[in-house]
């Protein structure tokens, strides 16, 4: 990570990946801010999480651009976000300290630059266990989101390994709860030992669970 890569502009950290492209986050305005206004739209991923009047603890294996995070924050719940990327991590938390002095939802979420299988144990007593594997996003995706084709750039120069299935099994081998899985719509699944999906247009949500009572 070049420490020179990183530049302010209107007061917002950006990434430099090359010479025509840069990235940043803003949770307070854009793309970024009009999906969060939306979260009663996010129907799928309440499904997933269940119908629970108290607020959960989830482990957030995979914090990418923190979309999902902030959605299961904005729900009452708290959050533990693992992002391995030096680079994202260091961006997200420029966007997180901005955002944090308009929403205070924030302070219920603890946000790691680690490898999430090297602290999962940490988390055991998590809820949930959400994973959202970046390094198996579809070309067709990629080519959509100009966000994500910035971040797959940015996971190829920090050299970053695709650790899903290790992260996956790490999950599968703690006294979990629940694990819930966002993948592609036509994907295979990374465990064929499912107990029920939640399936949208686009995506859908695996889910296994080992205390059927926290369905």
């Amino acid at each position: 990570m070049k420490e020179e890569n990183f530049f302010y502009k209107n007061n917002i950290l950006h990434f430099k990946i090359d010479n025509e492209e840069s990235l940043s986050f803003d949770f307070l305005k854009g793309r970024l801010f009009n999906r969060l206004k939306k979260i009663e739209h996010e129907s799928l991923i309440k499904k997933a999480i269940g119908k629970n009047k108290n607020g959960l603890k989830i482990f957030d294996a995979t914090a990418g651009s923190l979309i999902d995070t902030i959605i299961f924050l904005k729900l009452g719940h708290v959050v533990i976000a693992c992002e391995h990327s030096k680079v994202l991590y260091k961006l997200l938390k420029d966007a997180i300290s901005r955002a944090s002095k308009e929403y205070d939802f924030f302070e219920n979420l603890v946000f790691l630059n680690a490898d999430s299988a090297s602290v999962i144990e940490l988390h055991q007593d998590s809820d949930i266990f959400y994973f959202d594997p970046m390094f198996n996003k579809s070309k067709k995706n990629l080519k959509r989101s100009g966000t994500l084709q910035k971040i797959s750039k940015i996971l190829s120069y920090e050299k970053l390994e695709d650790t899903s299935r290790h992260i996956f099994s790490s999950m599968l081998e703690k006294n979990f709860k629940k694990i819930i899985v966002k993948r592609p719509i036509n994907s295979k699944p990374l465990h064929n030992k499912i107990n029920y999906q939640i399936k949208g247009k686009a995506v859908r949500f695996d889910i296994y669970v080992k205390n059927t009572s926290t369905k």
